[in-house]
């Protein structure tokens, strides 16, 4: 079968929606399927244009067996509200060339990976020209996000984009997304309920199976192995809202045992070092993103998770981080409203994971102290990942769905 998959996001991204995308293009073109992606030169979490990229050029490649098309955009330092959209408007103009240029290939399968919805017209385009199935798989519900987080503001705007996104998601011949709790929004939004299909993100669950804690690595990142460690690892961004975190390391600088440890790039990365510089806080170390080769290592040595969101991006966006901390047994500390997708698995799976109310400090501090006294690993969480969580049978099934 002929696949285009299209998004803005893709290897070598390490983290986030590129990471997914990459390795389904990888596990598709292995199953023998001819694979072509459109995408972006990497440039997320740290939003720069990785070395030996270009941000202005096209260029065309083979990678681990997949035709990758990578389009120009525009890429802010320093994201703002007009910005971000710039930026998304700005792959989606590029990539509508490379996308209907693939109309002489005619593939049976046009996936598009959202965000950004701003690509969906020549994506479904191309479908119709071609007879391809179109299939639109939503990792962030980009809209709601950006309301929701106050980025952007204005009603007339905000009824714009939500009758844009619901003539969006109508037009796809299937709607998948990766919790159930999004499922639910896509139907609030129109979506007829036989379009859908779950498809949520995975773990390489061999990977981190029994993993034991690293002193080594942590000692290169800076950390006394000896300490417990409360990590973050992942993008630092507006989403979120990791804040509350530094408050709460203030609170707990007395509590020499403990360890605060970042590891990660972002947008916001720079306002947190700046907080801990001028409250003088020496329990908070900050690493850059680890490769993926030490990912299992780095989850393992932690004590406590820290998967931390705004409650404005609940449902909006869902923590992929969360998959390998479970595969891994780690202790998970949610900060989600109970009716939220992660609110559910916690209440569906006791013990799973603590969740404790967003943008809350004290809340943080309460549940950072319930975590710490979990049993490692968290058997719940090893075996959750393992019936639910495991690549292979993920992607086999969803193929065989659409």
């Amino acid at each position: 079968m002929k696949i285009l998959l299209y998004g803005i996001n893709y290897s070598p991204e390490l983290t986030g929606i590129g990471k997914y995308s990459g390795e389904m293009a990888c596990w598709l073109a292995a199953q023998g399927h001819e694979v072509r992606v459109v995408t972006a030169p990497p440039y997320y979490p740290d939003w720069k244009v990785w070395q030996g990229f270009s941000s202005w050029r096209f260029s065309k490649r083979q990678e681990a067996g997949v035709t990758v098309i990578r389009c120009p955009l525009y890429v802010p330092s320093r994201p703002t509200a007009i910005k971000r959209l710039l930026h998304l408007i700005s792959f989606s103009l590029s990539s509508a060339f490379a996308v209907l240029a693939q109309l002489r290939w005619k593939p049976d399968l046009v996936m598009l990976v959202v965000p950004t919805m701003f690509c969906a017209p020549q994506a479904l385009a191309l479908a119709k020209l071609t007879g391809a199935k179109s299939v639109l798989h939503i990792q962030d519900y980009e809209v709601d996000a950006l309301f929701g987080l106050s980025i952007v503001k204005g009603d007339k705007l905000k009824r714009f984009a939500f009758a844009f996104e619901r003539a969006v998601l109508r037009a796809f011949d299937r709607v998948s997304t990766i919790s159930s709790g999004m499922l639910q929004r896509a139907e609030q939004k129109g979506v007829d309920k036989e379009q859908l299909r779950f498809f949520p993100n995975w773990s390489e669950t061999a990977r981190f199976h029994d993993v034991p804690r690293n002193a080594q690595l942590l000692s290169r990142l800076g950390v006394d192995p000896a300490k417990r460690v409360l990590l973050y690892s992942g993008n630092i961004g507006e989403k979120q809202g990791l804040e509350c975190v530094i408050d709460a390391a203030e609170q707990l600088a007395e509590r020499t045992e403990l360890v605060f440890l970042v590891v990660g790039e972002g947008a916001g990365k720079a306002r947190l070092l700046d907080m801990c510089l001028q409250r003088g806080l020496s329990n908070v170390i900050f690493a850059p993103l680890q490769p993926y080769e030490d990912l299992p290592s780095l989850l393992a040595s932690a004590d406590c998770h820290l998967v931390i969101q705004k409650r404005g991006a609940a449902d909006a966006v869902l923590p992929s981080k969360l998959t390998n901390i479970l595969a891994v047994g780690g202790n998970a500390l949610i900060t989600a409203d109970p009716d939220t997708s992660l609110g559910l698995l916690c209440s569906e799976y006791p013990g799973i994971a603590t969740l404790v109310e967003p943008e809350s400090v004290r809340a943080l501090i309460m549940g950072i102290e319930a975590v710490l006294a979990m049993p490692v690993p968290n058997v719940i969480a090893t075996r959750y990942a393992s019936e639910f969580l495991d690549k292979d049978h993920i992607l086999t099934r969803f193929l065989a769905e659409i």
